[in-house]
């Protein structure tokens, strides 16, 4: 079943208008008929099951049979990624929009090979905006996870300070499992927590050193040392672990 997102303002107590570039999509590209069960998710996070009703030139409208549950983590997710080379980012964004992250940082680190302009970067991130919003559509989300503006070190780390509740350094020099499992133990149900990935050239010492001074959680992922697209995901599922239903 497909999905799409509108905003709460397109929702009535009957039925759903869709606007925007989802029409051509469903006209045009999934050649969707009258009848054909569509879900729907609207900006507050609340999804319905829809029968497509009337589809127009600018509209589609979709009666509404059913309320669906919730498919967000109780806890808010967040990945400051260090930048990768390639389109490793993209891969990166996809899996964690599947699994349930609420936003992506990508973060200018010491040791990162590729280097953004602000033009590129914001070229960038509405490509990357793009793919999450596709990730989050495949993936029958209730809300599609932002990409947030490239971000230094610095900023990433005083952003995690004052705005999330705790924020997890996966750290290839961190020993044995313990930690991990008492800092993920130790999460509870509406926290926000974020995850920070070093980038392929790992962390500099002095990188890790302003982690613990603003009393970040240093942990490990084990005995091997993960490529930097393979460490979010490996925390992320760990976290979902512990605190999905």
């Amino acid at each position: 079943m497909h999905q799409f997102f509108v905003m709460e303002d397109a929702v009535s107590k009957e039925e759903i208008t869709i606007t925007g570039s989802d029409v051509n999509h469903i006209k045009n590209v999934l050649r969707m008929r009258l009848g054909e069960a569509i879900r729907v998710s609207d900006a507050s996070g609340v999804s319905y099951l829809c029968k497509i009703k009337e589809i127009g030139e600018l509209f589609v409208k979709a009666e509404i049979t059913e309320e669906v549950p919730n498919t967000e983590p109780l806890c808010r997710l967040y990945l400051f990624q260090g930048l990768p080379k390639g389109d490793k980012m993209e891969w990166i964004i996809q899996k964690a929009v599947e699994l349930g992250v609420s936003a992506v940082i990508p973060v200018s680190m010491k040791n990162c090979i590729v280097k953004f302009d602000e033009k590129k970067a914001k070229a960038k991130q509405k490509r990357w905006q793009a793919i999450a919003e596709s990730a989050a559509k495949q993936s029958k989300r209730s809300r599609i996870p932002s990409v947030m503006e490239v971000m230094n070190y610095s900023d990433a780390v005083k952003f995690a300070k004052e705005e999330l509740d705790v924020c997890l350094v996966p750290y290839e020099n961190a020993k044995g499992m313990r930690a991990t499992r008492e800092a993920i133990g130790a999460l509870r149900m509406g926290q926000s927590v974020g995850i920070l990935i070093g980038s392929e050239g790992g962390f500099a010492p002095e990188e890790i050193a302003l982690a613990k001074e603003c009393e970040m959680k240093i942990i490990s992922l084990g005995k091997r040392i993960l490529r930097t697209e393979t460490a979010g995901i490996a925390a992320l599922s760990m976290l979902l672990y512990q605190l999905e239903e």
